[in-house]
């Protein structure tokens, strides 16, 4: 769907926010015309490059005046095309909004703009023995307000949680340009409903977040990197099982399937994975450096009576960032090996993992599609790849990306962990819940959002046809 922008609405822009922050050169559109997700290409009809709270309520006031769409973007690293500009009209890009305004040691709050790359925030607060635990893969480019939109979480969520665990308050823009702040700034408070935890995982349908005030926690004294091939899926979700039954909590407890590591083994080589490994834990503690000798010991005992090949165990940053190295290249690393790539994040029941992985084998082998799946362990949250090169299987993909998520739902799981439902999972929605929940959820849009005009067509399938018909 292409919205034409009014010559009364830029003009507006203009004489609000100055002359030349309306971006209109196409190939500045088409640099905001997608994200890392598999979504074709939608370029905007104009770009603003927001620098604080105030040009947002300005642009979002004007845009709602023309009724014009309005997609907001972080570092539009997201999987599921949420900051794709589907219906056309205004990308609001908040690269321009990166300060850190504050970290309060004693109250253990950071203050940030949406902007803030997720690795800076790290660096900031660990200076000063602080910890912010989300990670996500693409911690090196996403930005704390994609975040934040998508409850963004990462393998250290199994210990510390996603997002919506450390978002206490936010500043933010409703629809129509009023600013607003909801939330504390302490760690507990129950006054009136919690919006801000509504609004967190939104995938900015709601309103747009202009500030963020984020908990933190003291940063661990030690960590240790404990990385073991298993002969076996089984024997890899004994050793899952035995490392919790050990009254051990890891910060992350990380899987490979037997089709990843034939691929780690090429882009990892100093690793020496053993060819009979057909499995692959990665496990990461954290705590007081005398506490976490006894974790280690009793995690890789656990390890060694589940069938682990070896075991090998990292203390100091480099060794451990060499273990990590190959899991965090996973993602890219798959898109490089096949023409075509789709990934879903499913979360399965920890007890049904072994399951779910066997389940996509036989649906590689019915559809005729390579399909990897690793992820994290601790809590069910596996990344199911789907890899082609020949065009003509596309269709036999989607098929299998459908009989995916019914099996998944058979589990008892859900359609996503980490990456939001975008466009791409919208259709499938329904598999998970009922018409009167999603209706329930589409009346709340409707009350955050009444002319649809804020990141439209994202979540709900009746939203995402309604822009196919008007194209």
């Amino acid at each position: 769907m292409s919205v034409t922008f009014s010559e009364r609405a830029l003009c507006a822009l203009d004489r609000s926010l100055g002359s030349g922050r309306v971006l209109t050169d196409p190939d500045i559109l088409e640099s905001y015309a997608t994200d890392e997700s598999e979504v074709p290409a939608h370029p905007p009809q104009a770009v603003v490059r927001v620098q604080n709270a105030e040009e947002v309520a300005q642009t979002m006031r004007i845009c709602a005046e023309h009724s014009v769409p309005v997609t907001p973007r972080a570092g539009g690293t997201g999987r599921t095309g949420g900051a794709v500009p589907i219906a056309g009209g205004l990308v609001m890009a908040f690269e321009n909004m990166q300060a850190i305004k504050g970290i309060e040691k004693r109250d253990m709050i950071a203050v940030v703009e949406p902007g803030v790359v997720l690795a800076d925030l790290h660096r900031a607060v660990e200076e000063v023995g602080l910890f912010y635990p989300p990670d996500p893969n693409s911690l090196k480019s996403c930005a704390i307000g994609g975040n934040v939109a998508e409850n963004a979480g990462g393998p250290r969520a199994l210990r510390y949680g996603c997002t919506r665990d450390y978002v206490l308050g936010m500043n933010v823009v409703t629809p129509d340009g009023e600013a607003l702040s909801v939330g504390k700034r302490t760690v507990k408070g129950v006054t009136g409903y919690d919006l801000t935890s509504l609004l967190v995982g939104s995938e900015g349908t709601l309103a747009i977040t202009t500030e963020i005030t984020l908990k933190l926690l003291p940063k661990p004294q030690a960590v240790a990197t404990l990385l073991a091939p298993l002969p076996s899926l089984e024997s890899a979700g004994n050793g899952v099982n035995g490392v919790l039954g050990a009254g051990i909590l890891p910060r992350c407890l990380e899987l490979m399937d037997e089709i990843t590591l034939r691929l780690v083994r090429t882009q990892a080589p100093q690793l020496a994975i053993p060819e009979q490994a057909r499995a692959l834990l990665l496990v990461e503690l954290d705590g007081d450096e005398i506490a976490l000798d006894a974790q280690l010991e009793r995690a890789g005992n656990a390890l060694i009576e589940a069938g682990a090949l070896d075991v090998l165990v990292a203390r100091h940053g480099g060794d451990r960032e060499k273990l990590w190295a190959a899991r965090r290249e996973l993602s890219y690393a798959l898109r490089r090996s096949a023409k075509h790539k789709l990934a879903e994040d499913v979360v399965v029941p920890r007890s049904q993992i072994a399951k779910l992985i066997d389940r996509c084998q036989s649906l590689s082998e019915r559809f005729g599609v390579v399909i990897p799946c690793y992820g994290h362990a601790g809590d069910g949250n596996i990344h199911v790849n789907f890899l082609w090169d020949d065009p003509a299987l596309e269709p036999n993909v989607h098929q299998a990306i459908e009989a995916l998520f019914r099996e998944v739902i058979a589990l008892g799981g859900t359609l996503t962990g980490e990456h939001g439902i975008g466009v791409l999972k919208a259709p499938y929605l329904p598999l998970e819940q009922s018409p009167r929940v999603i209706a329930l959820q589409e009346q709340i849009k409707s009350l955050f959002d009444p002319k649809h005009l804020l990141n439209p067509g994202k979540i709900f399938p009746a939203h995402v046809q309604r822009l196919h018909k008007a194209c």
